[in-house]
């Protein structure tokens, strides 16, 4: 089964070169993330509300460190 999602938003940090990550929540309440330049073909990591909280945590604190 496809999981369906809302509406794909790109991160308001892409870059103009077309390197995007898009993200959305599905009707199931998972998160998905993928790379804009393979949009209708790429593949999606599906993320629950947890992990995708951990994510986040993760990269905020590489941006603090480097």
């Amino acid at each position: 089964m496809t999981t369906q999602y809302g509406t794909w938003r790109k991160s308001r940090l892409s870059e103009a070169n077309g390197a995007c990550v898009e993200v959305a929540r599905s009707l199931r309440g998972t998160i998905g993330l993928r790379d804009s330049k393979a949009a209708d073909s790429g593949p999606i990591l599906e993320l629950t509300r947890r992990e995708w909280t951990m994510f986040l945590r993760s990269i905020r604190a590489a941006d603090k460190i480097g």
